[in-house]
């Protein structure tokens, strides 16, 4: 992860742009620019949490890790939202894994400064509180899909879910990733995507992913990405 010298005119990731002037006027100064290069881990299970970062292109993978080593992906976090949680509800750790599963960029804010700004601001602590609500929907039906659902239509939820993120309709991706995001052995993915290729709704090619009919994955995919972004837009209204 690299510091960059030289922030936006404004930012990107949604909850701080929701922010009153005022109190966005009394953070920037204390947001460090960053950017995030794949498979960088921002916390691991267990260690202390140093700092939040709100991304703001690409997006970061959060996993549970079981004792076996083997791991799945709970949640994923873009310009929605905010890494580091815990710190928000008390906690100086998490018991997952939070590492970029998509290069981008981001602000990175201290510890230290975080507890001030939530002190200082009730609209950021109170947007934080409805994000770790949203957050908490989106790991339950995370964990009830992977469940319950063939995996034509998590991989489908998984890719909807990647293309909002994304800064157009493709990015990097290999199979050998995606078996770990949902749970399965890597053979499950190939042909699961081997199916929603053949349906014309997505392309993979050489590690990468391209969404080619976004309205056919929507209606490929279970339920549960319309709950979660259902969720979202009762929290948050409809992004832009």
């Amino acid at each position: 992860m690299t510091a960059i010298t030289e922030a936006g005119p404004g930012p990107r990731n949604r909850l701080l742009a929701a922010l009153p002037p005022g109190d966005l006027a009394w953070l920037r100064p204390r947001l460090e620019p960053v950017e995030f290069d794949n498979r960088t881990i921002l916390h691991a299970p267990g260690e202390p949490l140093t700092a939040v970062h709100f991304p703001e292109t690409g997006w970061i993978s959060m996993l549970a890790t079981l004792e076996s080593g083997d791991a799945a992906e709970v949640g994923l976090v873009g310009r929605e939202g905010m890494v580091g949680l815990p710190l928000l509800l008390g906690a100086d750790s998490s018991p997952f894994e939070a590492m970029v599963q998509s290069e981008g960029t981001g602000l990175r804010l201290s510890a230290d400064a975080f507890q001030t700004a939530l002190e200082r601001s009730i609209a950021l602590r109170t947007l934080l509180m409805r994000y770790a609500l949203f957050f908490s929907v989106q790991v339950a039906q995370t964990a009830a899909c992977n469940g319950r659902h063939h995996i034509e239509q998590r991989l489908a939820r998984w890719m909807l879910m990647a293309h909002d993120r994304s800064e157009g309709d493709s990015f990097p991706m290999t199979h050998e990733f995606l078996s770990m995001m949902l749970g399965v052995r890597r053979a499950g993915v190939t042909v699961a995507a081997g199916v929603l290729q053949r349906a014309g709704l997505i392309r993979y090619e050489r590690g990468r992913m391209t969404v080619t009919d976004r309205p056919g994955l929507e209606a490929g995919a279970c339920d549960c990405y319309d709950v979660v972004r259902r969720e979202y837009e009762r929290l948050f209204g409809r992004p832009g």
